[in-house]
């Protein structure tokens, strides 16, 4: 029984880690005892391996966020490519055509935008768009008027000679109010005027020229002393006469476009003719004549092939 009782006096010396001098451990410690020192090398081992990197090594990165980064390297690298390909056309171009002004900055253009509009509500043309009768439609409807009032003004920006834009019937608290919100970016700073009152109200009711393609006067010039009304009326049950009768019963003059004078029917495989055409359409044919004084390039402009016409001396 004796080499039990040397064995219990024996000493064991654990191996010595860098910064554990000084820790001795029985040989016949309990587990506990055993278990404290493990884990205090693993702990030990786990601060090495956080401690800083050296100085000029890169982080460590997942395979995902390296070909993320990779990816965007390459998308500015294009960008800057692009830049500089299209500062040098610029150099070249103006070094053709030195008399001609070089690009103008965006900032310069929108003031310029700003400018053109501001001078068109003072003096004309002016077009009004009766948002009165949205009642009638159903959500699909008001969602492409939406978008036929962002094209209208967008057309509108971009012509040499601009009309002032007037919402009538037009409410802030209206479905359609929020589907412009919705579909238009930048809608609550349109440079047009909004208002809840009615078209007949707002304008003298001799200065008022209602266009309907119900109405048997065709419309012969843009007078910059008249406010051309477009009936904001998307309907897809085609209601007939709606905006001619309201024209009507305020004693308003009516107008249409010219299409019967200057445009034929063309043969197609469904029959179809109509000279309903969407607001923005009809705008693209008063903003053209009014620019070019050419009624057969002004309906060229608006009235698409699908509509069933064509312009009298037309090859199609």
């Amino acid at each position: 029984m004796d080499w039990k009782l040397e064995g219990s006096a024996q000493r064991t010396e654990s191996p010595v880690l860098p910064g554990q001098e000084g820790h001795v451990v029985d040989a016949d410690a309990d587990g506990f005892s055993e278990s404290f020192w493990l884990l205090q090398i693993d702990v030990d081992c786990e601060c090495r391996e956080r401690e800083a990197p050296p100085i000029g090594s890169a982080p460590w990165c997942s395979r995902n966020v390296q070909r993320k980064q990779r990816h965007w390297e390459k998308i500015v690298a294009a960008k800057k490519s692009k830049r500089k390909q299209e500062k040098e056309r610029r150099k070249a171009s103006h070094a053709e055509n030195p008399g001609i002004c070089t690009q103008h900055s965006k900032r310069f253009l929108r003031a310029l935008t700003k400018e053109k509009l501001l001078k068109a509500r003072r003096t004309g043309p002016r077009l009004c768009i009766d948002l009165s009768m949205t009642h009638h439609m159903s959500k699909k409807e008001m969602s492409r008027l939406a978008g036929q009032i962002r094209r209208l003004y967008g057309s509108n920006k971009k012509a040499d000679r601009p009309f002032w834009i007037c919402l009538t019937g037009f409410t802030t608290d209206s479905p359609l109010y929020e589907e412009c919100l919705r579909m238009n970016d930048g809608f609550s700073s349109y440079l047009l005027d909004i208002t809840e009152e009615d078209c007949f109200s707002l304008f003298p009711l001799e200065t008022l020229v209602y266009l309907t393609p119900d109405s048997e006067h065709a419309l012969e010039d843009v007078d910059l002393n008249k406010v051309y009304v477009l009936g904001g009326l998307v309907d897809e049950s085609i209601q007939k006469k709606v905006t001619f009768q309201k024209a009507q019963e305020h004693s308003v003059k009516t107008a249409r476009l010219p299409i019967q004078e200057y445009m034929v029917r063309r043969q197609n495989g469904k029959n179809y003719h109509s000279e309903i055409l969407a607001i923005n359409q009809v705008f693209d044919v008063l903003s053209t004549y009014f620019h070019t004084q050419n009624w057969p390039e002004a309906l060229k402009k608006g009235v698409s092939p699908g509509k069933g016409y064509v312009l009298w001396n037309s090859d199609e």
